[in-house]
């Protein structure tokens, strides 16, 4: 007979005997957590075989993650190596079964009160030892916090095996105790979610509850009921397959058996495929839309929405810079040739799409691996808005004239009608595009992440057409081109008059840098700005001493003195990125604006009060136009005061998982995203887009 007590001894069957001994590192302490390294040993034999593990003592109230996360969260990390006379590196972690955590709709697999998470280290070779750890974890109450720590611990040298003990040997047998063992059943899934145990002992008496926790996010809907029905010999558990899933591979993670007495028994299982229904599994109302792939006939309309959302996204205001670029190119194809207004209308068009196409595999490929990754998470990193802002500002003084990049021999790469600059053009309208989300541009970019890759990749295609396409039609369409003004001396002041807008987009993203990392980090951009508005210049005057006079020695000490300016520049904000970032911190202000968090919102749905909530990041312009135009009007501000409205911001300037798992949620990848929840009804989605009347009009309601 099945014994679910037998089963946990098996767990823990091996442990070896006990002394009064085992080491433990100096604390990293925070105010929600205490964080060390501890190790089942104090010394270490010839050859040691050792456990260590990352212990977090949380704060009431506080939990950290599991291998998955669940919906929101991250996954912890411990990276430990020994250096000495006995060197290692440390495995993966053992993770204990996590308790599951149910908010606002959304399931995160967490850790409360204490946990330890260990691995194993064999060492080699015989001596004293030096463990150095490094580790990251996210703690979450009503807020996330990202924390961090590095550990250093000293083991002796000891002639023999030593045996473990001390109070760390008891975290490590408490660990193992909850870390799941091999499942003794045998498991398959049917591809409508059934899954299924068979075994002897599996009857209604020795299980009265089961839960299944998959190892892997992304395939099962893991807020849905799993309906449980167990007979002699065989367990069942309905669960909600996502459309996106691979129903033809092997299902991975835990399942926990609980007993009538409450003893839980974790079992790690491999569930195979099998064809055919076995039950109906229940399909919630509530589900996240994310979920929803589109199929068939539905693609048409998700290529639609991103052609369309491309064309709207030149309307934007991140795109204006590169389009007023754009615009002189216009001008100077008034005077060309039909063939030669075709040519760069295809080039700008390729570099466009290629640039979209490699963003969206990118994307495509983080979300395959796990990852939260969103439509402009390349601007969440702090050393790509800082590469973008120097590479406008050494734009913007090409457009000045400082230096040229057609110049000498890099004039042979703008051959056949500028080609390359096409190209570079429309990659660089990507870059600057990212930031913002067009209307019709959520919906593509949810099926584009949800559904096959070939799927996803031919709807970023489709928005790269949507993005090149008024200047396909302008170069496409016979007499449209004629009509530009004629090329002439004012197009040398156009050129210099485009260079400003390049400069006021340096601004923004100073000020996006500042946000993410704090002063220091602003000045170090600062000065980069300097060193390389100085390479810019030296380089410039290598060019025209090598017009004027031909030196070549002064023109190759120039563009020495160019390239290690370049090279200054980028081992400076390597360095920079290197320090512990500034973090972001939102908190309540006389405005009434509350730091967004699942639980503050369920905490007032289930009060009743109505919410209005703003998904924003300092890398949206889009953003920051409708706060400036829609949301921080007086019309508006009193109108959310007079109904008593809450006011959550949630800030995706930095990597958030939260808000990521929101808009994920709500089948959106990028921001802005606002959302307003009457008293006890279901959310109302505002258009990416506001006006005043928009707002009013929702609220109102």
């Amino acid at each position: 007979m099945f014994s679910m007590s037998a089963l946990l001894l098996a767990g823990v069957l091996g442990l070896g005997s006990v002394s009064a001994r085992a080491a433990e590192s100096a604390p990293v302490a925070s105010a929600n957590d205490t964080a060390t390294l501890v190790t089942d040993r104090d010394a270490v034999g010839p050859d040691q075989h050792l456990r260590v593990g990352l212990r977090l003592q949380l704060k009431p109230g506080w939990h950290t993650y599991w291998i998955n996360p669940g919906d929101a969260g991250d996954t912890p990390t411990l990276d430990v190596t020994a250096d000495g006379a006995a060197t290692g590196k440390g495995g993966p972690i053992h993770w204990p079964v996590p308790v599951r955590i149910s908010e606002g709709g959304l399931m995160s697999y967490a850790y409360i009160n204490e946990v330890t998470l260990p691995e194993d280290l064999v060492l080699k070779g015989s001596g004293g030892t030096t463990l150095h750890a490094h580790a990251e974890w996210l703690v979450c109450a009503q807020v996330c916090i990202p924390e961090s720590g590095d550990f250093t611990l000293t083991l002796p040298a000891s002639a023999a095996d030593v045996p473990e003990g001390g109070g760390q040997a008891e975290l490590f047998r408490k660990a193992e105790a909850a870390t799941p063992v091999a499942s003794p059943f045998a498991a398959s899934v049917s591809g409508d979610g059934v899954l299924t145990l068979s075994g002897k002992g599996l009857s209604a008496a020795s299980v009265s509850q089961a839960w299944f926790l998959p190892q892997d996010g992304g395939v099962i809907d893991q807020v849905a009921e799993q309906p449980l029905h167990v007979s002699d010999g065989q367990l069942t558990l309905g669960l909600k397959f996502l459309k996106s899933a691979h129903r033809d591979k092997p299902l991975l993670g835990v399942v926990v058996l609980k007993d009538a007495a409450g003893q839980e028994s974790p079992l790690q299982i491999e569930a195979r495929p099998v064809g055919g229904a076995s039950a109906a599994v229940p399909v919630q109302a509530d589900a996240a839309p994310a979920s929803d792939v589109p199929t068939g006939a539905g693609w048409l309309r998700v290529l639609l929405f991103a052609l369309v959302g491309g064309l709207i996204l030149n309307l934007m205001p991140c795109v204006f810079p590169v389009l007023a670029m754009k615009a002189l190119s216009l001008a100077k194809m008034g005077g060309a040739g039909r063939g030669a207004q075709l040519q760069s209308a295809l080039f700008y068009t390729l570099g466009v799409t290629g640039a979209f196409a490699a963003l969206g595999i990118v994307m495509i490929g983080l979300r395959l691996a796990g990852s939260a990754a969103g439509w402009g998470f390349q601007f969440q990193s702090p050393g790509f808005v800082v590469g973008v802002c120097w590479l406008l500002f050494l734009m913007g003084l090409n457009l000045l004239g400082v230096f040229e990049v057609s110049a000498g021999r890099l004039g042979q790469v703008q051959t056949g009608g500028g080609r390359s600059g096409d190209m570079m053009t429309g990659l660089l309208a990507v870059i600057v595009a990212t930031p913002c989300t067009a209307p019709f541009m959520g919906v593509a970019i949810a099926g584009a992440l949800g559904g096959p890759p070939v799927m996803g990749v031919l709807v970023f295609l489709s928005m790269g057409l949507g993005l090149a396409f008024p200047y396909i039609l302008v170069a496409g369409v016979p007499g449209v081109a004629s009509r530009m003004p004629k090329p002439g001396a004012w197009m040398g002041i156009l050129k210099q008059v485009l260079a400003f807008p390049l400069f006021a987009t340096c601004v923004w993203l100073l000020w996006v840098a500042a946000i993410q990392r704090g002063v220091t980090f602003v000045a170090l951009t600062a000065g980069g700005v300097v060193l390389l508005g100085f390479a810019g210049w030296i380089y410039g005057v290598g060019q025209r001493r090598s017009m004027l006079e031909g030196g070549r020695g002064t023109v190759a000490f120039c563009r020495i003195v160019a390239v290690l300016c370049v090279v200054v520049c980028g081992g400076a904000l390597a360095q920079g990125l290197r320090a512990a970032p500034v973090p972001v911190v939102v908190g309540a202000s006389d405005s009434g604006i509350e730091p967004f968090s699942e639980a503050r919102l369920a905490e007032l749905r289930a009060q009743g009060k109505p919410v209005f909530i703003d998904m924003t990041a300092s890398w949206c312009i889009t953003c920051m136009v409708n706060e400036r135009v829609a949301l921080d009007v007086p019309s508006v501000q009193q109108a959310f005061q007079d109904r008593k409205i809450v006011f959550l911001k949630g800030d995706w300037t930095n990597r958030n998982a939260a808000i990521g798992a929101f808009l994920k949620a709500h089948g959106r990848d990028g921001v802005p995203f606002y959302i307003y929840y009457a008293p006890h009804q279901d959310g109302v989605v505002l258009p990416q887009i506001l006006t005043p009347g928009i707002v009013l009009s929702t609220i109102g309601k």
